[in-house]
């Protein structure tokens, strides 16, 4: 590791104690929104292979997102989210897409 790079880790390791003790704000926050497939799923009024499907996807990924062993991600985590803002309209859409 040469001195400059070093030096680079030190300075972050200072701004990291000082982030933590509250004397700095921290440049970026992340959240982890966990969504709850299940209860939006619920709300659709669909069966899990009648969302499986105008999502896209396998049964088997909506159920895995449902009992939690996975999360979506990418373009589904955005469609859900777009269910769980506007349900009618995004099933609408998709039903009508289908035909």
């Amino acid at each position: 590791m040469n001195h400059e790079m070093f030096s680079e880790l030190v300075k972050s390791l200072k701004e990291a104690s000082q982030i933590k003790r509250g004397e700095l704000k921290p440049s970026r926050t992340f959240t982890d929104e966990t969504i709850d497939v299940k209860v939006i799923r619920t709300q659709t009024g669909l069966s899990q292979t009648q969302l499986a499907t105008l999502m896209g996807i396998s049964v088997r990924t909506l159920q895995n997102w449902e009992t939690g062993r996975r999360q979506p991600q990418g373009p589904a985590l955005a469609l859900l989210t777009v269910f769980q803002k506007a349900i009618e309209p995004a099933v609408n859409a998709l039903i009508q897409r289908s035909n």
